[in-house]
């Protein structure tokens, strides 16, 4: 507790509490932490190995799942090793530079993980309604330019949060019941007027999850559409099969996600330990779970993946 203390009286300096009314089952709760981050971490490199390594698999569409593997080891690597320095060794400082780098880049990779679920729905529209132009449409130069344009957007859009918030004055409780700097549980800490920052922050919110979905659900409609068309019963099937993966890590990524930041906005009557673990899942299971659903749900690449375990 001496850290807690002298932490405490530095005025450039938060103390992240953690899971605020469970801090007795912190070096408990932090097992299940660590043991998703692992398996995160293993999935999406294993991905990233497979299809660095395999030349038949450098195509638009698992360049985007390695788009997709890259953020998925961000978001939990922003969180997690500063989550485990609170549950097991009471590490509980950070400073106000560093609280608002972590919401930063915890952002932005958030941004850029919904920006590859719409280009990646967008290669699915493409691959089932116009299939012919399929190689011209998206090559992987075009894929290249497209995540480097996601990039810039997931930057330019985040990026007035940290600047709005670093001018405004902190007050003398700088204790944040969190496990990590999110934008929400940072922005009560300030003591001044945030009418532009809360405006901002809510806007954005709206903004990037409205533009987003609304480009997934017309890429959607669409694919449907082209479906509903086919004759063919088997080809049916076959079209649905493409789409199935990414319709479900998309499930697994907005649900949560839309869940996680209307309650805590309007959802005052919840308990602070629910908030907070909600956030943390939503940051965890995600990306453990993308690389599976995606190595069982796409045959080439579960075969190749086979193939790799089995010269082992």
């Amino acid at each position: 507790m001496a850290t807690f203390n002298l932490t405490l009286s530095d005025p450039s300096t938060f103390i992240l509490m953690g899971i605020s009314g469970l801090e007795a089952a912190h070096v408990w709760i932090a097992i299940p932490f660590s043991t998703f981050y692992i398996i995160s971490l293993m999935g999406n490199f294993t991905l990233l190995f497979v299809v660095c390594r395999e030349r038949t698999l450098h195509k638009p569409m698992y360049l985007l799942l390695c788009m997709l593997a890259l953020t998925d080891i961000a978001t939990p690597t922003f969180v997690v090793p500063k989550a485990l320095c609170v549950f097991w060794f009471n590490l509980k400082g950070i400073t106000v530079a560093g609280c608002l780098t972590q919401m930063f880049f915890l952002h932005t990779v958030s941004v850029m993980h919904s920006a590859t679920l719409v280009t990646m729905a967008f290669d699915r529209y493409v691959a089932i309604c116009n299939p012919l132009r399929y190689a011209t449409i998206l090559s992987n130069a075009r894929i290249a330019k497209l995540g480097i344009v996601c990039l810039i957007r997931s930057v330019l859009f985040i990026l007035p949060l940290p600047l709005l918030m670093s001018q405004q004055p902190f007050c003398a409780n700088r204790i944040i019941p969190h496990t990590q700097c999110e934008y929400i549980a940072v922005e009560k800490m300030v003591c001044g007027d945030i009418t532009v920052p809360r405006i901002y922050g809510f806007v954005l919110m709206f903004i990037i999850n409205g533009f987003d979905l609304t480009l997934i659900a017309l890429s959607y409609g669409l694919i449907i559409r082209a479906v509903l068309r086919i004759s063919s019963k088997k080809s049916h099937q076959k079209a649905l099969n493409t789409c199935t993966a990414h319709i479900c890590v998309m499930l697994m990524y907005y649900t949560p996600s839309l869940f996680s930041n209307l309650t805590h906005r309007f959802g005052q009557g919840i308990a602070s330990h629910v908030h907070i673990i909600l956030a943390d899942l939503y940051l965890l299971i995600p990306p453990m779970l993308n690389p599976i659903i995606y190595g069982l749900k796409t045959k080439e690449l579960s075969d190749i993946v086979g193939k790799c375990i089995c010269r082992r």
